[in-house]
């Protein structure tokens, strides 16, 4: 089925280390559209927003497959969300595009409006109130037994996590490459953090997947140890990434 390119607009607006657990104690939201936002349906359209950063992704739940997704920064002023497009898996030419647009919150409802007139009702999933909760990019993996650094460039890899959504992304920038996404829910319990992946745009039969990580938070720097999607043992840092 052809797809058509989706822009900002119609997306976004209608669119070897013994690791401790951690408690996901309370944060305060940096906005108060912070948290997970759905508009259910077929494709479904979920939205996340958190510390400044949104992402808004495009999937098929039954017959799972990966449509599209973008994000980038923002901020709400209770009129109005403003921003700019940081990555666009389907439009990679939009990249480094800022935009403004009216937007209400009225209790966990948030209406959008869209830049042809049109508006799209967002119903609030959850808040973004947990210490886990935020932006985090990836600053450290270890291989052949050693933790290597990971600079910040225009190429990273990003984290986004609401009270029980997650979302990666590994993008470009600058180029407006983008490399590959996951995300789904995710659960923090006795010790363990794991990851219910809803989407994955390099191979849709990881869909229905659950990961489980050993994690550690010290501060701002987030440690996970177990297997990735491919069953590849990893230990990664990631750090909270401040725009």
């Amino acid at each position: 089925m052809k797809r058509k390119k989706m822009f900002l607009g119609s997306c976004l607006l209608t669119a070897a280390v013994a690791l401790i657990s951690f408690t996901p104690e309370k944060r305060v939201a940096s906005s108060a559209i912070d948290g997970a936002w759905e508009i259910e349906g077929n494709p479904k359209r979920v939205a996340l927003l958190v510390d400044g950063y949104f992402t808004v992704t495009t999937y098929q739940e039954d017959s799972p497959e990966f449509i599209n997704t973008l994000g980038g920064t923002f901020s709400f002023n209770g009129n109005a969300m403003t921003g700019k497009l940081e990555f666009h898996s389907g439009a990679p030419e939009q990249v480094g595009q800022s935009f403004t647009a009216p937007a209400i919150l009225k209790g966990d409802k948030l209406t959008v409006t869209q830049p042809g007139g049109g508006t799209d009702t967002w119903i609030r999933v959850d808040k973004a109130d947990k210490n886990l909760a935020g932006v985090w990019r990836i600053t450290q993996r270890e291989s052949d037994g050693q933790m290597h650094d990971i600079p910040l460039r225009a190429r990273r890899t990003l984290k986004i996590l609401t009270d029980s959504h997650f979302q990666w992304a590994a993008i470009n920038i600058e180029t407006g490459e983008f490399s590959g996404t996951g995300g789904g829910t995710y659960t923090f319990k006795n010790g363990k953090y794991t990851e219910h992946i809803k989407y994955f745009s390099r191979d849709n039969s990881r869909v229905g997947m659950s990961l489980e990580f050993e994690g550690e938070l010290k501060e701002d720097n987030w440690h996970h140890k177990g297997k990735s999607s491919t069953g590849n043992p990893i230990y990664e840092i990631w750090s909270r990434f401040q725009q």
